[in-house]
């Protein structure tokens, strides 16, 4: 049985889930299992650019949404943020991790973890209002086989060890005046289930990190493997 884990399940996991979900049930081979995480809950608000059926706690809601849509999956519901307490059960050797949170910190934690890792993928994809990027961590038998996240990326190396709910996500940009498109979030959704497809079909990463602007339709992809001292 094959794991993935979907980590964060708001603008752009909730978009990979449901996406992911199909294109495994009906377009690879069966053994695999979706591993649904965030410690959030589903609010009135949340609907005008995330995916979901009922109010209540994400990975829970995510569950009932897909698992009977699509009965060649197993799904598993883990409604817990990830910390560095709990990283080593939510991501295991072997997994493929999409991870679409909304700060910096669970970001260092997710990658720190897979640097641990022997064999592991990690598409990590994020936005502002009308662009972002996603990036690809990918280990085999204890090498890197692209960089972590916090690779020329000094705000997720440096991000401070604050409390959870501290810093300032999705919920408390949008009370500063700063908000999220479901356009934007959707393109990020795509670029990271482009990866997966490519890593699964031809063995390799499209792509170290991609970068994509939906005002002009500009999608920018670099490697950067050896760049790395």
């Amino acid at each position: 049985m094959r794991r993935i884990g979907i980590i964060g399940l708001g603008g752009i996991g909730s978009i990979v889930a449901p996406f992911l979900a199909r294109h495994l049930n009906y377009g690879l081979a069966g053994g695999w299992t979706i591993v649904l995480v965030d410690g959030d809950s589903y609010e009135e608000r949340n609907g005008r650019r995330q995916l979901f059926s009922a109010l209540g706690g994400k990975a829970e809601v995510q569950v009932r949404d897909l698992a009977p849509r699509f009965t060649g999956v197993d799904f598993l519901a883990i409604p817990e943020f990830v910390t560095e307490e709990n990283a080593g059960e939510v991501v295991r050797e072997g997994d493929t991790v999409f991870l679409g949170v909304d700060n910096h910190r669970t970001r260092k934690v997710v990658s720190g973890r897979c640097e641990r890792l022997d064999n592991v993928t990690l598409i990590s994809g994020g936005n502002e209002l009308t662009d972002g990027n996603v990036q690809v961590f990918m280990r085999r038998g204890g090498k890197d086989i692209t960089p972590p996240l916090t690779h020329l990326h000094p705000e997720i190396a440096n991000a401070p060890k604050v409390a959870l709910g501290t810093a300032p996500g999705c919920p408390a940009l949008a009370e500063q005046g700063q908000t999220q498109l479901l356009l934007t979030n959707l393109g990020a959704a795509y670029l990271m289930l482009v990866a997966f497809y490519a890593i699964e079909t031809g063995g390799k990463p499209p792509f170290d990190e991609a970068y994509f602007d939906i005002m002009t339709g500009e999608t920018r992809s670099v490697n950067r493997s050896g760049e790395r001292n």
